[in-house]
């Protein structure tokens, strides 16, 4: 055999994994997951008892009078007793909501591209878009309703205006953050802007889209019901507006809780999209990793 050929056994490298100072995590099985979901999970669900038992007992001792802050027990009887109704107003509801994240999504990543592509327009648009931003929903939403009528548009629109600036600040940040040196090498192998796009700038930037999809599908909800708030016949926000009218409180506080509820099932939604699209990035690594101790 040629002497270039021959490779000595001691220069060969050992592998990461069995190098000294670094060991391999064994893969979680079902009850290692099901403890790190407990141990995760067990402090905000305590917190979260707390606070009913805090209600209960406000309620119970009598230290708020009933019309002000009526009982978990009268809450749940009105969720009981008006299921259908309760449902039809919160199906409204969530459908405006996922309307306006789809569309706030769609324009938002599209506008962040063309920022992040072209210096001008992101100079003619970023101050409009912070200008849009800090301009209060509540007080365009009747000039929206005047415009578009009482149906579902106002409402998607506003929800629309709320989870826009989250999709486009964070999208835009994470096209930004990719290594320059990663471009260059790019830019070195031929490829093209569409290609280093595809494979390098929109891969990279997406810990940092979902982060921003995460506080922009909260918002999203908050969008619909203000909407409902300023003109509606139905949705969360027609109901908790008329519920305040009569000094309906525990038909109040079940609309709060069921919009609450929606927008916690909507983050969890996103969260897993996260982690079933993501699984590369660091915050998701959970198996077979190596660490230096």
């Amino acid at each position: 055999m040629p002497e270039e050929f021959i490779v000595s056994q001691s220069v060969i490298p050992a592998p990461a994994a069995e190098a000294e100072g670094v060991a391999r995590r064994n893969s979680p099985g079902t009850g290692e997951r099901l403890a790190r979901a407990l141990e995760k999970g067990w402090r905000p669900f305590a917190l979260l008892l707390a606070c009913f038992a805090a209600w209960w007992v406000i309620a119970a001792a009598e230290l708020v009078e009933p019309y002000l802050v009526p009982s978990p027990g009268a809450t749940l009887d009105v969720l009981l007793e008006k299921t259908d109704y309760i449902w039809h107003h919160s199906w409204v509801t969530t459908y405006e909501t996922l309307i306006g994240f789809v569309i706030a999504v769609a324009v938002g990543v599209l506008a962040a591209v063309v920022m992040v592509y072209s210096s001008t327009v992101e100079k003619t648009l970023y101050p409009i878009l912070l200008f849009a931003q800090v301009v209060p929903k509540i007080a365009i939403a009747p000039l929206f309703v005047v415009w578009l009528g009482f149906g579902i548009a106002p409402k998607i629109l506003i929800a629309v205006l709320i989870a826009f600036f989250p999709v486009v600040i964070s999208m835009v940040t994470g096209l930004k953050a990719v290594d320059p040196e990663m471009l260059q090498l790019s830019a070195t192998m031929g490829a093209r802007p569409w290609q280093t796009f595809a494979k390098i700038r929109f891969p990279a930037s997406l810990p940092h889209l979902f982060a921003g999809l995460k506080v922009a599908v909260t918002l999203a909800v908050t969008g619909a019901v203000v909407g409902e708030f300023v003109g509606a016949n139905e949705g969360l926000g027609y109901v908790i507006l008329q519920a305040n009218g009569n000094l309906d409180t525990p038909m109040l506080f079940a609309g709060l809780l069921i919009m609450s509820l929606i927008g916690v099932v909507l983050f969890v939604l996103v969260e897993i999209a996260e982690k079933l699209l993501l699984p590369w990035h660091a915050s998701r690594r959970g198996t077979d990793v190596t660490t230096t101790y």
